[in-house]
């Protein structure tokens, strides 16, 4: 089982500027608590996200010294990867893929040959720096615009992934229009026929359907999952404005009523929940 918190999609869309050594010190709470990893910024343009235009300050003052927790970043293009290679503090690479033109070009104004050859590029970077990539597909659930979708293309677009030998791959249900039948067709399609691929869920919803949701995607296999403390942040162009990021108190009360096992000091979780009440007030 996976826990991986996301405070960088939870932050991204503020207009308030969090001070840079407020971040750190977020964060550090964050790497007491036992996640997997935790996704901390990125390198992006500023224009395009100014809440994270001090990553790189952020890095420096973060303490490794006692937390096995990983570090992640997303990035969007080769300058980016190679920015992020140069820290050593930092496991994973995210790059945002989408099954979707429609959204490739509202998200990072790239559309799907261009970002298969962003993807190949950020995979040498990876592996000449020693990272590992992080590929989540977005829409991979459904598509509310006219693009096309079914199965079979999600089928496809991860097969094209496990061609170029990305190893993880989350998910993202970014306008929460998922369904529990199709989180379960999805995860149940692609585990069995991709050995070695951890599947994960970043999941949107609302505060009345997460429940059944997740279920879905524990029940097909899935045991990857992205969270936000207080379910903070969203995608900007999701109609409806109850639609945030999993709750991370949501998906410990899911663990505990299923008797699911997971690793977590609940005391700096506690504390952590405190501190970002505060920030995120």
């Amino acid at each position: 089982m996976k826990i991986i918190e996301t405070p960088r999609d939870g932050m991204q869309g503020l207009k308030k500027f969090i001070p840079t050594q407020l971040k750190a010190d977020y964060i550090n709470l964050l790497l007491k608590v036992g996640f997997d990893a935790v996704d901390v910024g990125s390198f992006v343009s500023p224009d395009a996200i100014p809440q994270l235009s001090d990553t790189a300050e952020v890095l420096k003052k973060l303490d490794l010294s006692k937390t096995k927790t990983k570090l992640m970043v997303l990035v969007a293009n080769k300058k980016g990867g190679e920015i992020a290679a140069g820290f050593d503090e930092i496991k994973y690479l995210i790059f945002p893929f989408s099954v979707s033109p429609t959204f490739l070009k509202r998200n990072i104004n790239s559309d799907i040959e261009s970002s298969l050859q962003t993807i190949e590029v950020l995979k040498n970077i990876c592996i000449k720096a020693k990272k590992e990539l992080v590929v989540y597909i977005a829409m991979g659930f459904g598509n509310p615009y006219e693009d096309k979708w079914n199965i079979e293309l999600v089928e496809k677009w991860v097969d094209v992934l496990y061609r170029l030998k990305i190893q993880i791959i989350p998910f993202s249900d970014i306008l929460g229009n998922s369904t529990p039948e199709r989180i379960k067709e999805v995860f149940s399609t692609v585990i069995p026929k991709f050995p070695g691929v951890e599947f994960g869920l970043h999941l949107h919803a609302k505060p009345n359907d997460w429940y059944e949701k997740t279920d879905a995607a524990y029940k097909a296999g899935c045991r990857r999952f992205d969270t936000v403390i207080n379910g903070l942040g969203g995608c900007p162009m999701a109609d409806d404005k109850l639609i945030g990021n999993m709750d991370t108190k949501n998906l410990l009360y899911y663990f505990d009523k299923s008797n699911i096992k997971y690793k977590i000091d609940k005391k700096a979780f506690d504390d952590a929940v405190k501190m970002a009440s505060k920030i995120f007030n």
